[in-house]
């Protein structure tokens, strides 16, 4: 009697785990009944039981898959761990799927790309256009914008790490910037802990602007040490750094793409052509290694640079060399009547000799 008794209920048992056993198979594992992807937000504080009773009041659960659902997810104490934002639902999700993708917080990302070299104010514009980035800030000056964010009295130039953003729906324009501005902190402190000996830099924020400039002269990943041993060098001996990324930046929106005489005679503090030492703030957004390059310049004995035309410069260690350097890749094939005058200036030049 006993021996049946014990049979019956073992059999019982084993129905009972076989049809959990389907039920959890048929229910969580067959695709939800989508024929597109939608998307679904998860509010803040929201329950498990809460989003399950949303999801089969959007036709995505049934009533028996929804129960599978949050049972699975007490059974495996998960239930409290699924976390608010906007989740992309691609079709042929299961709801199994769908529940590890609510406990991960695999939400929706979007991008917003602030490239090195950039200044404040076109960072502003695509924060401001980004349709994805809560507005609240509106439309306030750039010294209002700083006391929003919680740094009163800073200049926003440069203070903002360039990079590629990626942020879920609802977040605001001041959560965005706070975290450039947090990132281009530990960025900069980095680099100022592991900086030269004897640099003439007596700050990170005095290395920032020197790596500003640094961003702005070249393009060249090679070039940024040696340029950065230029303007170091010539702090050192109080020369005028006489960098045109300074005047354009000066010249503000009426920069016309030409920089002319008149335009390195201006008085302004950016004007480094006119004013010795670093200018009062930042000029752009530096990236990783400019900022590197300002505070570890590789040793050189130059003191002048030229553009060459196809993106590189010539480095020369002499105002004679320099000059030669101008010759050949400013004047040459572009003004033929300085090329000649200063081919008289100096006829030892290998320009002015072929």
């Amino acid at each position: 009697m006993l021996r049946t008794l014990f049979l019956f209920l073992l059999l019982f048992m084993t129905a009972i785990s076989c049809g959990g056993y389907w039920l959890y198979k048929y229910r969580l594992t067959a695709p939800l009944p989508l024929y597109e992807d939608v998307r679904y937000t998860v509010p803040s504080n929201s329950t498990l039981r809460q989003v399950a009773i949303e999801l089969m009041d959007e036709g995505l659960l049934d009533y028996p898959t929804a129960l599978a659902w949050v049972s699975l997810a007490r059974f495996q104490k998960k239930a409290h761990r699924i976390k608010a934002g906007e989740y992309l639902i691609e079709e042929g999700t299961t709801p199994q799927q769908l529940l590890d993708i609510m406990i991960a917080g695999k939400t929706i990302q979007h991008t917003l790309t602030i490239p090195e070299g950039w200044n404040f104010r076109q960072m502003m514009a695509a924060v401001r256009k980004h349709p994805e980035l809560v507005q609240t800030l509106g439309d306030i000056d750039n010294a209002a914008i700083m006391a929003k964010l919680g740094w009163k009295k800073r200049h926003p130039e440069g203070r903002f790490y360039p990079d590629t953003y990626h942020f879920p729906t609802g977040t605001t324009d001041v959560k965005f910037l706070q975290r450039a501005y947090k990132i281009m902190e530990t960025e900069l402190k980095a680099a100022w802990e592991k900086r030269s000996d004897d640099l003439p830099l007596k700050t990170p924020y005095e290395a920032l602007i020197l790596a500003s400039i640094i961003e702005k002269e070249t393009g060249a990943a090679e070039e940024r040490p040696l340029i950065a041993r230029v303007f170091v060098r010539r702090l050192e001996k109080n020369m005028r750094l006489q960098t045109d990324p300074t005047v354009i930046y000066a010249l503000g929106e009426a920069f016309d793409g030409n920089i002319r005489k008149r335009d390195l005679r201006i008085k302004n503090p950016y004007n480094t052509y006119v004013y010795k030492g670093l200018p009062p703030t930042p000029i752009a957004m530096p990236g990783r290694a400019a900022i590197h390059a300002a505070v570890n310049p590789v040793e050189s004995d130059a003191l002048y640079f030229v553009a060459k035309g196809n993106g590189s410069h010539q480095f020369s260690a002499t105002y004679r060399e320099h000059r030669c350097a101008v010759i050949e890749y400013q004047l040459k094939n572009k003004s033929p009547r300085r090329y000649r005058s200063q081919c008289r200036k100096y006829p030892r030049c290998a320009a002015c000799r072929r």
